[in-house]
């Protein structure tokens, strides 16, 4: 007689009221502590671990038939919970999250400050919203969004933003006799610029003089940051407060990437700006045809193309992400020299592009240790291929404190590093393009990783492989024109990753000779 396909605090406590016993005799029948049973009568939407749902289900079918019929008809007249039901074990690790996580405690004491309210207002918020989050819920939630695919995106936000005037436009791009547009708003002079990333050339500067943009909340937007820190508890998401770099103001160059940065904290993005993609998607998801006429964050946030361009006057977060090629030989199992180029598909436990394509490496503009020279972009560049791609976890700073004095010191980095390290000429690091993404506010530099030595591949290329924020690796060779152009026209493209994808196919095509077969891109800026 199966009467619960899994048990709630609710059905826990309709047996015992079938047994007509005390909350003491209740807890000594089944052998458990008598607080067990307080927080069922506390609690009646929680599920019980699974070893407590065995010792429940063990209990019922123990019983008489008089018990199980009055147990059926309490579960049956019992109301609807009002309340979704929550998995004990993950709300015990929210909970525990909420109340000892230094970050979460960041996050929180950060929402304070800038909401105007008291101390330990933002805890007993999200407290709230926690308790009442179906886990569920959010996991369908999830679904619908990887169902809204990059071109939607695209042609939702050109209806919201309009038609541009002056030099910006959004990316675009003509391949074979396809067409491909993106949320990436560029302009002429921002593209094609084959600058290498080394100190010569990669100059991001660092000032003290950002301004606080977020000075105060108001009661929408700090109900917003608190719901995205009860759903990051709730699904167990990382979030980890370190500093990011703040883009102030650039001019990119074929000879330089000059600028400014600031530097703002993680939680800080979080629970502002990054929220603008999710209030875009869900109502995608909901209805596309009218999604851009109702966005209020993005109406306070980023209201306009002038305020996307005015890098100085909000956060604007970011950071490069690069087509990764690698040389390699002629095989007589897979045909004539080639570059491998990778692909991936990022996790759902990443916060920026879940479930989406992306070239790798792809990171957060952030300095490690040192403030200055790591402003370079290309610092971050070879910091992520360690992480994402050679394995160096020690330096991945959403599960490790940073202890190194230099975490890149040529005698503590991976062995694939180390062997590119020795000779520079064995690495060519460019930025091929800049764009401001409209979709979430972030600057992208889009770049280009080529390793130009064919030995790499035959030493290392079995160590090649990603980390906890991919959730697939793909490759495909630079000779495969037709396979390329099918990867060009998926739909599952983050837009920031099919920008560096086409601008990175470009430069590989005017340097890799004999080792591609590519097909014509000619980009065009979108008004």
């Amino acid at each position: 007689m199966n009467l619960v396909s899994s048990w709630t605090g609710r059905t826990a406590c309709a047996l015992q009221a079938a047994m007509r016993m005390s909350n003491d005799e209740f807890a000594a029948h089944l052998g458990i502590g008598l607080r067990t049973v307080a927080g069922w009568h506390e609690k009646p939407n929680r599920r019980p671990q699974s070893e407590m749902q065995r010792t429940l289900d063990t209990a019922l079918a123990r019983e008489h038939e008089a018990i199980k019929a009055r147990f059926a008809e309490l579960v049956k007249d019992s109301a609807a919970p009002a309340e979704p039901v929550v998995d004990e074990a993950a709300a015990n690790d929210a909970e525990k999250r909420l109340s000892d996580d230094p970050d979460i405690g960041a996050a929180l004491e950060w929402l304070d400050v800038h909401a105007a309210w008291s101390p330990g207002t933002a805890r007993r918020e999200v407290a709230s919203r926690l308790a009442q989050l179906d886990v569920n819920d959010l996991e369908a939630r999830a679904s619908r969004r990887a169902r809204v695919d990059q071109r939607t995106l695209a042609d939702v936000l050109s209806r919201y933003y309009g038609p541009t005037s002056g030099d910006h436009g959004r990316y675009a791009a003509k391949y074979d006799d396809a067409h491909a547009e993106t949320s990436v708003l560029t302009c002429a002079d921002w593209l094609d610029l084959a600058c290498p990333l080394f100190a010569a050339h990669d100059r991001l500067k660092v000032t003290s003089s950002a301004p606080d943009v977020f000075a105060e909340l108001d009661t929408d937007a700090a109900g917003r940051a608190a719901q995205r820190l009860a759903e990051t508890l709730a699904m167990g998401t990382r979030l980890v407060d370190k500093p990011l770099y703040r883009l102030l103001d650039t001019s990119p160059t074929p000879d330089a990437i000059n600028g400014r940065v600031g530097t703002s904290r993680f939680v800080e993005y979080a629970v502002t700006m990054d929220l603008l993609e999710g209030e875009l998607v869900d109502a995608t998801a909901t209805d596309a045809t009218s999604a851009h006429e109702s966005l209020p964050l993005r109406d306070q946030y980023l209201p306009d193309v002038a305020s996307v361009i005015d890098v100085g006057n909000r956060l604007c977060a970011g950071g490069p992400l690069a087509l990764f090629a690698i040389a390699r030989p002629a095989s007589p199992f897979r045909g004539e020299a080639d570059y491998v180029l990778l692909v991936q598909e990022r996790s759902g436990n990443v916060l920026n592009a879940a479930r989406r394509l992306a070239v790798i490496p792809k990171g957060f503009h952030q300095p490690m240790t040192d403030l200055r020279v790591d402003a370079q972009i290309g610092a971050t560049l070879r910091r992520e291929v360690e992480e994402e791609l050679f394995g160096r976890d020690e330096i991945d700073n959403t599960t490790n404190d940073q202890r190194s004095a230099d975490p890149m010191h040529p005698s503590r980095v991976s062995e694939p590093m180390r062997w590119l390290m020795e000779d520079p000429s064995r690495l060519r690091l460019e930025c091929t393009g800049f764009g401001l993404n409209l979709l979430s506010g972030n600057f992208e530099f889009a770049s280009l990783i080529v390793i130009e030595d064919e030995e790499f591949w035959e030493r290392y290329g079995g160590r090649v492989e990603a980390n906890w924020e991919t959730a697939g690796l793909h490759q495909y060779s630079s000779r495969d024109g037709e396979l390329i152009s099918e990867l060009i026209a998926d739909v599952a493209w983050s837009n920031e990753g099919l920008f560096a994808l086409l601008q990175g196919l470009r430069r590989l095509a005017q340097i890799g000779g004999e080792r591609v077969s590519l097909p014509s891109i000619e980009w065009k800026v979108q008004k």
